[in-house]
């Protein structure tokens, strides 16, 4: 069970840099790709399935320190900026602002979690 939530750990961490590096080019270049809410969903179903899969590790044995349980549980956080008042900010450049500020900060989350998980 750890290798499938370091291996989809691993795919939460590809998902927010993609997503990140994608809404980087929608504020640079001013413009809203039209499949980026399906990336942004796609990349948080991963989280949310991380997520089960910690919990249920969580119920086991654990030797993990509880600074990787903070860092993606915070997360939660960043994602429900992106998806709440991101989404529903009616002025463009706000929207892209506040999307790419969510994603990186989820990034950066995501990244101390999954580095902290696969140093042990």
């Amino acid at each position: 069970m750890v290798g499938v939530h370091s291996t989809v750990g691993t795919l939460v961490l590809l998902a927010f840099l993609a997503l990140t590096v994608m809404n980087v080019v929608q504020l640079v270049q001013r413009r809203d790709f039209p499949w980026a809410i399906m990336v942004s969903r796609t990349a948080a179903l991963l989280l949310v399935i991380q997520w089960a899969l910690g919990f249920n590790l969580l119920v086991g044995e654990s030797s993990i320190t509880p600074f990787h349980y903070l860092a993606a549980l915070a997360s939660a956080g960043t994602v429900a900026l992106e998806h709440g008042p991101g989404y529903s900010e009616p002025d463009p450049a706000k929207r892209r602002k506040i999307a790419l500020a969510a994603t990186a900060g989820t990034l950066v989350l995501v990244l101390v979690a999954w580095s902290i998980g696969m140093s042990r």
